[in-house]
């Protein structure tokens, strides 16, 4: 069980949804993560996604995916919050992952509606309202990946549950804004969109995919006053497009990569982003200023420096 109360977990505003890094033998490279992680400390970022989508969970065997959730709460949950994604669109896969994730010292869920093999809205329902059972969790609602909006009164009714945290919502700033109002906490999903979900359509925060790059500066994107961050977040704008340009994680895979953050080598079915596209970033980044930049220095890989493993 959670060491966390969901008053507690609520308070975190600045969630990363952490990358997995990999090395040459196909395994997860465990010193590369440990350092992507130290860096988010160092920038005061509050949780992590462990195993989300960009994270790559999805590419990750359960015995893969559960070690780095207890790796990460083991080393760095008395520094952040550890999220662990332990949904599945199978109910009894999603049980056992999350007694896991539990066991092993996460402080919350991320729980997922059933994909591809969709069912109906009380189906998602007793689905989401199991795992609920086990311990504090975000639900996490993403059309455009499962391709099934959770409506808002199936929302409203798993808000009654205890363990209950709120919602990563990717279905827009007009929802967040109307969930707010009726006392359910939301995190933006669409890094495009957390500067107004935060300042305008008071949001509890963001699960940022750009902050694996930029930590500091969503970090002051989401604490400072709305004048002083709009300023940062029409700095980021062009960073945000292009981490969306192709699929995520595939950009942020290329980014990192280049950033000397971690090794180019890379998961299948994901590529890196071409030269031209590579060449924008470079471009977007010296504008940011590379000393907000995670990673060493820009390296000007090749194709050929980009390494495919399954």
């Amino acid at each position: 069980m959670s060491s966390m109360s969901v008053s507690q977990i609520q308070k975190n505003s600045l969630i990363t949804a952490i990358k997995t890094p990999f090395n040459q033998n196909g395994k997860v490279d465990i010193d590369r993560y440990n350092q992507l992680v130290e860096q988010q400390i160092k920038h005061g970022v509050d949780g992590l996604v462990v195993g989300g989508t960009t994270g790559e969970g999805h590419l990750l065997d359960w015995e893969e995916h559960l070690m780095l959730i207890a790796h990460t709460a083991k080393h760095f949950g008395d520094q952040l919050l550890v999220i662990g994604n332990t949904g599945s669109n199978n109910t009894r896969e999603a049980l056992k992952a999350t007694q896991s994730g539990f066991a092993s010292g996460m402080h919350a869920a991320l729980q997922i509606n059933p994909y591809y093999g969709r069912t109906t809205m009380e189906g998602v329902y007793q689905h989401l309202s199991r795992v609920l059972d086990l311990g504090p969790a975000f639900i996490y609602n993403v059309p455009g990946r499962t391709g099934q909006d959770i409506s808002t009164d199936i929302v409203q009714r798993l808000a009654e549950k205890a363990n209950f945290v709120g919602v990563k919502e990717c279905a827009g700033n007009e929802r967040i804004a109307q969930y707010e109002k009726q006392g359910i906490a939301c995190w933006s999903g669409n890094d495009d969109e957390c500067f107004d979900g935060r300042h305008q359509h008071n949001s509890h925060g963001v699960i940022s995919v750009s902050s694996n790059i930029v930590p500091g500066l969503m970090r002051q994107l989401m604490d400072n006053a709305e004048t002083e961050s709009q300023a940062i977040n029409q700095q980021l704008k062009l960073l945000y497009t292009w981490l969306f340009d192709e699929p995520n994680p595939a950009p942020l895979n290329t980014a990192l990569s280049l950033t000397g953050a971690i090794d180019p080598i890379i998961r299948l079915p994901y590529l890196a982003l071409n030269k031209e596209k590579r060449e924008i970033l470079k471009s977007i980044l010296t504008d940011i200023g590379f000393e907000h930049v995670t990673g060493t220095q820009w390296l000007n890989l090749t194709d050929k420096d980009f390494i495919s493993i399954i």
